[in-house]
C-alpha cells in the first residue's frame, strides 16, 4: 500500500526483518524481556488489543500448551501451562516476573541448568502469539513480492525456525507454482512463475559477526529475485 500510494509502480528491493528491535526489547515497558520486571504487554503495535497479561490469564490450558509448544518449541510447554493455570486461579498474573517465576518452578532444577533462560522460548511464544507473526507472514511475503519490478529482490532475515518455514515454502511455491500431475507431459494450471530463489540455503551470520551481535545467532537471510510473468 505504501509503493502504491507513492505513485511507484514498482520498486527494485524489499528487505523484511522479522525480528523484534533491540529497542523494543530493551524498552522495560514493553514487558518484551524476561530480565527485567513490568506489565506482561508484549504489543509490537500499542493500539492492538490482545496483550500477553490477556493470554496468560484467559487463554486455556490447551491454548497455552500448544502456543508455548508449537511457537516456543519447549518441551516443558504442558508443565508450564499446567502451573500457569494453577496459579491464576490463586492471583491474576499481571508482570514478566513473576510468569519467569511460574515457568522457573515448572522446569525441573536439572533441566534449568542447561541452555539458554528458562523463560526464552515461552516469553517467544506468547510474543509470536500477541502479534501474529506468523499468521501474517505468508501475505506479506506475496504482497512483497507482487510489488518488485522484474529483476527486484526480496530478501527476509528470520530469527525463528517457523518463520524461516514459512520463507522457505512460500518462495519453493513462488518459484514452482506448478500444480499439474508430475506424469503430465506440459503444464495445464496455468500457474506462473514469480521468483528465482538466490539462497538454496540461508546465509548466516559469521563468528566475527556474532562477536560484535550475539544476537544474530538465531537470524537467517533468505533472497529471492523477481521474475518476468511466465507460465510454467
Amino acid at each position: 500500500s505504501i509503493v502504491h500510494k507513492n505513485g511507484f509502480a514498482g520498486v527494485d528491493g524489499i528487505l523484511l526483518d522479522l525480528g523484534v528491535s533491540s529497542h523494543q526489547l530493551d524498552e522495560e515497558a514493553r514487558g518484551f524481556s524476561y530480565m527485567k520486571d513490568a506489565p506482561l504487554d508484549m504489543r509490537m503495535n500499542r493500539d492492538a488489543v490482545l496483550t500477553a497479561e490477556s493470554i496468560i490469564n484467559n487463554y486455556s490450558f490447551e491454548q497455552l500448551r500448544k502456543i508455548i509448544k508449537d511457537y516456543g518449541e519447549e518441551k516443558w510447554a504442558d508443565r508450564i501451562a499446567k502451573f500457569v493455570v494453577e496459579e491464576r486461579a490463586n492471583h491474576y498474573i499481571l508482570t514478566t516476573l513473576q510468569l519467569v517465576e511460574i515457568i522457573k518452578k515448572a522446569i525441573p532444577a536439572a533441566a534449568r541448568r542447561e541452555g539458554p533462560h528458562p523463560a526464552k522460548r515461552t516469553f517467544q511464544a506468547i510474543r509470536i502469539e500477541v502479534n501474529n507473526e506468523l499468521g501474517i507472514l505468508e501475505s506479506a511475503i506475496l504482497d512483497a513480492v507482487s510489488a518488485l519490478n522484474t529483476g527486484g529482490r526480496i530478501c527476509i532475515i528470520t530469527f525463528h525456525s517457523l518463520e524461516d518455514r514459512i520463507v522457505k515454502n512460500c518462495f519453493s511455491k513462488l518459484e514452482n507454482p506448478c500444480t499439474c500431475p508430475p506424469r503430465m507431459p506440459m503444464c495445464v494450471c496455468g500457474n506462473t512463475r514469480q521468483l528465482k530463489i538466490l539462497t538454496k540455503k540461508p546465509i548466516v551470520a559469521e563468528e566475527i559477526e556474532l562477536s560484535d551481535n550475539p544476537r544474530a545467532r538465531s537470524a537467517k537471510l533468505r533472497v529471492g529475485e523477481k521474475v518476468s510473468s511466465k507460465t510454467v
